[in-house]
């Protein structure tokens, strides 16, 4: 039995960028967040950042993880980090599921997609960002991945790797 070996293009949901992984720089992007102002990533320098992606506002996972953010951000504060949620929900529903769930970080708009697909944790197939975070250092490099994320359990990781 003799097997053809060549190349076959992947389908485009199976294509991704490179995953991106601890030391590597973080991407920086600008985008507008649930107040309505511009962020650049980049403006967090001097600061460890957890950057967050979600797939959808005021779904059970997600809501589940943004209000163990909210939980511990005090504490997340504390230990001299930023938290920035991300999904490609529009502003109008950052709002919304901001007030409803009382979250004190913000969250950003992705609406194109584009942050998503820079840091390959875009999902093609259901037009969503996976959920997947990043914690960034000071310096604007990745420090650690993690990936999965368990919703319910996800704070209390995060609290950890801070404290590390």
């Amino acid at each position: 039995m003799r097997i053809n070996l060549r190349r076959v293009p992947l389908p485009r949901i199976m294509q991704s960028v490179p995953r991106l992984e601890p030391g590597r720089p973080a991407p920086d992007f600008e985008a507008p967040v649930t107040s309505g102002e511009i962020i650049r990533l980049s403006k967090y320098r001097g600061r460890r950042v957890i950057l967050y992606f979600y797939p959808k506002d005021d779904t059970p996972g997600c809501t589940v993880e943004a209000c163990g953010l909210r939980d511990h951000y005090d504490r997340i504060r504390e230990l001299g980090a930023e938290v920035l949620g991300v999904s490609v929900d529009d502003s109008e529903s950052h709002r919304r599921f901001t007030g409803k769930f009382n979250l004190p970080f913000a969250l950003v708009a992705d609406v194109g997609a584009k942050i998503a697909e820079a840091y390959g944790v875009y999902n093609a197939e259901r037009k969503t960002a996976r959920r997947v975070t990043f914690l960034i250092d000071e310096t604007g490099n990745i420090q650690r991945v993690f990936d999965p994320v368990k919703p319910d359990a996800h704070s209390g990781e995060v609290l950890d790797a801070l404290k590390a």
